[in-house]
């Protein structure tokens, strides 16, 4: 493995906002993180390099329950808020799991980042600014 979660912490302590997104991707890539798999629930995250081997973050802070209903409409507008840098990570967080959205995974080959929801469906795909 050729990155550690304290690194990829470092980076992620230098995110202030979504709006910071774009570069906290470039670090972490250029650590060796091919892809790697959010769950809003607790804030865990598993990082995967180009071979598969991962690490996880374990939990982050205290469980948010993730709604059983997908409001989709209503996530957009606050993902697009938080890109524009008005949410913190927390708060994008906690608008995630009203909204129904259980995660997200990051690809950073393809830059791209697909939420899903509780039953693991694919609800929307972005492509990541660079």
């Amino acid at each position: 493995m050729k990155f550690t979660i304290e690194e990829i912490k470092a980076e992620h302590q230098k995110v202030k906002s979504g709006a910071d997104f774009p570069k906290y991707i470039q670090a972490i890539k250029d650590l060796g993180v091919s892809h790697y798999t959010a769950y809003v629930a607790d804030g865990n995250t598993e990082y995967f390099d180009s071979e598969n081997h991962s690490a996880d973050t374990g939990s982050k802070y205290e469980a948010l329950s993730v709604s059983e209903d997908l409001n989709l409409d209503n996530f957009k507008l606050r993902l697009k808020l938080h890109q524009q840098g008005g949410t913190d990570y927390m708060t994008f967080c906690k608008d995630c799991a009203e909204n129904g959205v259980e995660g997200w995974k990051m690809d950073l080959n393809e830059m791209t980042c697909t939420y899903f929801d509780l039953k693991g469906n694919h609800i929307l795909e972005e492509i990541v600014p660079s």
